[in-house]
Protein backbone atom coordinates (compact mmCIF):
# COMPACT_ATOMS: atom_id res chain seq x y z
CA UNK A 1 0.00 0.00 0.00
CA UNK A 2 1.63 3.56 -1.31
CA UNK A 3 2.12 6.65 1.48
CA UNK A 4 0.17 9.41 0.79
CA UNK A 5 1.63 13.11 1.94
CA UNK A 6 -0.60 14.67 4.07
CA UNK A 7 -1.82 18.91 4.32
CA UNK A 8 1.31 18.93 6.65
CA UNK A 9 3.76 18.96 3.73
CA UNK A 10 5.99 21.99 3.90
CA UNK A 11 7.73 21.67 1.05
CA UNK A 12 11.09 20.85 1.58
CA UNK A 13 11.93 18.78 -0.94
CA UNK A 14 13.85 16.46 1.56
CA UNK A 15 11.59 12.88 0.36
CA UNK A 16 11.60 13.52 -2.41
CA UNK A 17 16.06 13.14 -2.72
CA UNK A 18 15.03 9.80 -0.81
CA UNK A 19 12.70 8.54 -2.64
CA UNK A 20 14.40 5.66 -4.16
CA UNK A 21 11.63 4.98 -7.08
CA UNK A 22 11.03 8.22 -8.05
CA UNK A 23 7.75 8.38 -7.45
CA UNK A 24 7.55 11.45 -5.14
CA UNK A 25 6.97 14.93 -7.27
CA UNK A 26 6.54 18.52 -6.61
CA UNK A 27 2.48 20.04 -6.99
CA UNK A 28 1.38 23.25 -6.53
CA UNK A 29 2.81 24.31 -2.74
CA UNK A 30 3.35 20.35 -1.44
CA UNK A 31 4.45 16.98 -2.88
CA UNK A 32 2.72 13.53 -3.88
CA UNK A 33 3.54 10.32 -4.02
CA UNK A 34 2.43 8.52 -6.97
CA UNK A 35 1.02 5.44 -5.84
CA UNK A 36 2.07 3.06 -8.43
CA UNK A 37 5.65 3.31 -8.21
CA UNK A 38 5.57 3.59 -4.64
CA UNK A 39 7.27 0.91 -2.73
CA UNK A 40 5.91 1.94 0.53
CA UNK A 41 9.84 1.78 1.36
CA UNK A 42 9.02 4.73 4.10
CA UNK A 43 12.31 5.99 3.47
CA UNK A 44 10.09 9.23 2.71
CA UNK A 45 8.71 9.45 6.28
CA UNK A 46 11.96 8.89 7.65
CA UNK A 47 13.46 12.13 6.01
CA UNK A 48 10.24 14.31 6.30
CA UNK A 49 10.69 16.94 9.25
CA UNK A 50 7.12 17.50 9.72
CA UNK A 51 5.73 13.53 9.45
CA UNK A 52 3.70 13.73 6.27
CA UNK A 53 4.14 11.28 4.31
CA UNK A 54 1.72 8.44 6.09
CA UNK A 55 1.03 5.20 5.22
CA UNK A 56 -2.40 5.27 3.39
Amino acid sequence: MAYVINDDCISCGACEAQCPTNAISQAGDKYVIAADPCVDCGACAGVCPVSAPQPQ
